[in-house]
């Protein structure tokens, strides 16, 4: 089941906050902090594709217990 619109939503404001953090802390934080910061970001797009990706798997299980 893909990701309501409503939590597509959240994310995608998340990640716009985040890169504004990453761009914030590359001048002004030490590169631990624009480590971590990047590594939620990263972490916000693998729930997107992941769920992506579970969608197709799922398709593929309905579609072999029908066949």
């Amino acid at each position: 089941m893909a990701l309501s619109q409503q939590t597509l939503d959240h994310l995608l404001e998340a990640e716009g906050s985040l890169r504004a953090a990453v761009r914030c802390a590359a001048t002004n934080e030490k590169p631990i902090v624009v480590t971590q910061l990047s590594q939620l970001l990263m972490d916000v797009d693998r729930i997107r594709e992941f769920e992506k990706l579970q969608d197709i798997v799922d398709a593929e299980i309905e579609k072999n217990r029908e066949s």
